[in-house]
């Protein structure tokens, strides 16, 4: 069966994902580009007994980009040896917004690489007041253009049936750059016998990393010879070509100028300087009561799961080390974090539909003006509200600011917002002392939702901090594509929903076992009292076991904020992810309880007496004092390796480390010293 490569190309919002995900099924997979930290999505379908390997580049609007993450696109397109070079490329153009497409579908067609144009989003359009006028599709276009519906599946077969059946670009006619330049381009395309408009684009890239590596070198010098400015030819470029294409698309797309649509009329509401904030804190709110109510039962069947399973193995199996590894060591672990699944998949699910629904725009333009007193582009708002997902790939969408000091900033500030694996120390920590209120206002809801504002004001006193300190002379400005609203696409939510949870659910998985397996081992081994030898699997008592000498040995520097040496443990353990610490208190309390009863573990440490205070371990104060803590400090080392990869320099996940580690260790001091 023969393989041809198919590559997705289109501007932000242009419904390409939807495409991608409509064209693939379930045949697809995530992954980065070698030796890059950028997402690359791929998948396949299978048509007439081809094979077609479908590659989704990233949303661009030039192909001169100007963000790391947009600097794929043309060193995958420009590179017949890149191994995603594809046979076909699909652009896929938003029919709202036909101008800023039909810009990059020129220059794609110009690289003389067979080239479709899927027009999308065409459902209801007559109800939005523009209409197509497809009789002139044929007549103005060289390649072939196909009307498509990729929510509804309008158009997917004929757009199959056009890739199968094979084409050519009908028009040899390219860019006709000024003849100024001809000298230049000449040069750069007799040196490497490519085409005239690729010689062209590699002379008006501003940062040559965007060149494929063989051409690099070449290029900076003949650029360096003929004392060209990059700047000034994509501005020559982007004149001529609109000349074009503001003629093109008066004789294709028709828009009654008269016709409001809901976007106008919402916006006046979502984008407004007093409603819009509302509405905003107003979801936030209403997400974070969901959080508790929704996920409650689901929350209590998997801890019976659990505690069923452990007491099935525990009856089958026979007594020894391995009934009490799985029964006191992995199972306790990893039910510490999949109790919290539930919560984590609801959290994601409203940040999908707020991205699929088109509002994510909308609060990237109000927080704008917040952010750009403190040193930050309104473009940070996506790291920062990915945050909320992960802090690893929010840290790596950061690479869509082009401003380097608003860039740094925002990724030394990323962290401080609430990440899914602080969600489980929350969770249990709020459960613990935190009543539940009435059923209009859930106050365990009420103290998540602070929680996560704490982190946004350290993220604005920080970012103030970071403003003054460094320094830059340029000044950027929030260019912003404002899609239109949308009922979501439930197939694109439900598919990111289960890809982040099960993301979520593998990668802590894997070191919440190998932490839990220490954690037993550590338990379980001691020094004997009577031949001060390793004891080996018999009924040493845990305080005396190499786990309770660890953490009495470090108990001093944590006491005062109110901690015994068990939490001290799941703080330290916790290093590896944020979420390992419920793991690997489930794993302590199960050793300590020896599995008999099977408690669950919220039981299990309401009854933990701290043996400094003899007093409950977990009592207000201190619960207080570790949600603190974890609010702020940096506790995962995943992501100081995503900064220093970022940054390319030590320099500045070592400041984070301290900086965030010591604002948490202070703040916790002072609420546990306040409050006890």
């Amino acid at each position: 069966m023969s393989i041809k490569t198919i590559a997705l190309v289109g501007n932000p919002n242009a419904g390409k994902t939807t495409l991608f995900n409509r064209l693939s099924g379930l045949h697809q997979k995530t992954g980065n580009y070698p030796g890059i930290t950028v997402e690359k999505k791929e998948g396949k379908f299978v048509y007439n007994s081809i094979e077609y390997r479908l590659i989704d580049l990233p949303g661009i609007y030039s192909l001169c980009p100007s963000s790391a993450d947009e600097e794929v696109v043309l060193s995958t397109l420009a590179n017949p040896k890149s191994p995603y070079y594809p046979d076909i490329i699909i652009v896929v153009a938003d029919v709202h917004n036909m101008k800023r497409s039909l810009f990059l579908y020129e220059q794609i067609k110009d690289l003389k690489i067979p080239t479709i144009l899927v027009i999308n989003q065409i459902d209801n359009i007559e109800k939005e007041g523009i209409l197509i006028r497809k009789e002139n599709l044929d007549a103005y276009f060289s390649t072939p253009v196909i009307l498509v519906s990729s929510r509804k599946g309008e158009g997917i077969d004929t757009l199959k049936e056009t890739i199968n059946k094979g084409f050519i670009n009908e028009s040899l006619e390219t860019f006709q750059y000024p003849h100024e330049f001809k000298d230049a381009v000449d040069e750069v395309k007799n040196s490497f016998e490519i085409d005239d408009y690729l010689a062209w684009l590699f002379l008006a890239q501003t940062k040559t990393t965007n060149i494929p590596l063989t051409y690099r070198e070449k290029v900076k010098e003949i650029v360096k010879k003929h004392k060209l400015i990059s700047k000034r030819l994509q501005i020559k470029e982007t004149i001529l070509r609109h000349r074009k294409i503001d003629d093109l698309v008066e004789k294709i797309v028709y828009k009654d100028p008269n016709y409001q649509t809901f976007t106008n009329k919402f916006d006046k509401i979502a984008t407004h300087s007093f409603w819009g904030y509302f509405l905003f804190f107003s979801i936030l709110f209403l997400i974070f009561q969901a959080l508790f109510y929704l996920s409650s039962y689901p929350q209590d069947w998997i801890e019976t799961f659990f505690a069923y399973s452990s007491e099935l193995l525990e009856s089958y199996l026979p007594q020894g080390p391995i009934s009490e590894l799985l029964t006191q060591g992995i199972i306790p672990g990893i039910s510490g974090v999949a109790v919290f699944v539930p919560q984590i998949a609801i959290l994601f699910f409203f940040l999908l539909v707020m991205e699929e629904s088109g509002y994510m725009a909308r609060v990237v333009f109000l927080m704008d003006r917040w952010f750009r007193p403190v040193g930050l582009n309104g473009k940070s708002v996506v790291p920062l509200l990915s945050g909320a997902a992960c802090a690893i790939p929010a840290i790596m969408s950061a690479r869509n600011i082009e401003n380097t000091k608003e860039r740094l900033i925002t990724i030394l500030v990323t962290p401080f917002i609430t990440c899914s694996a602080r969600l489980p120390v929350y969770s249990i920590i709020i459960a613990l002392i935190i009543p539940k209120g009435n059923v209009f206002f859930n106050l365990q809801g009420i103290v998540m939702m602070i929680l996560y504002l704490l982190g946004v004001v350290m993220v604005f006193i920080s970012a103030a901090v970071a403003n003054k300190l460094l320094k830059s002379q340029y000044k950027s400005y929030l260019i912003l594509d404002m899609p239109n609203y949308k009922i979501p696409f439930w197939k694109n939510v439900f598919y990111g929903l289960f890809e982040k949870s099960y993301s979520f659910v593998v990668n802590a998985g894997k070191i919440i076992i190998a932490v839990s397996v220490i954690l037993w081992a550590l338990g379980k081994f001691g020094i004997s009292k009577e031949n001060n030898r390793t004891n080996y699997f018999a009924d040493v008592p845990l305080e005396n076991s190499y786990l309770g000498n660890f953490g009495k040995t470090i108990e001093p520097v944590f006491k005062p904020l109110g901690y015994d040496w068990k939490i001290d443990i799941g703080i330290l353990s916790s290093f590896a992810a944020r979420e390992v610490f419920v793991g690997t208190i489930a794993s302590i309390y199960s050793l300590e309880d020896d599995g008999n009863e099977n408690i669950k573990l919220k039981e299990l440490m309401k009854r933990d007496i701290n043996h400094n205070t003899m007093e409950p371990t977990f009592n207000f104060a201190t619960g207080i004092s570790i949600l603190l803590f974890y609010a702020f400090a940096m506790q995962c080392v995943s992501t100081l390796a995503v900064v220093k990869k970022e940054t390319n320099s030590w320099k500045w996940p070592a400041i984070q480390l301290f900086y965030m580690t010591g604002i948490a260790y202070l703040v916790a001091l002072c609420a546990y010293q306040l409050l006890k």
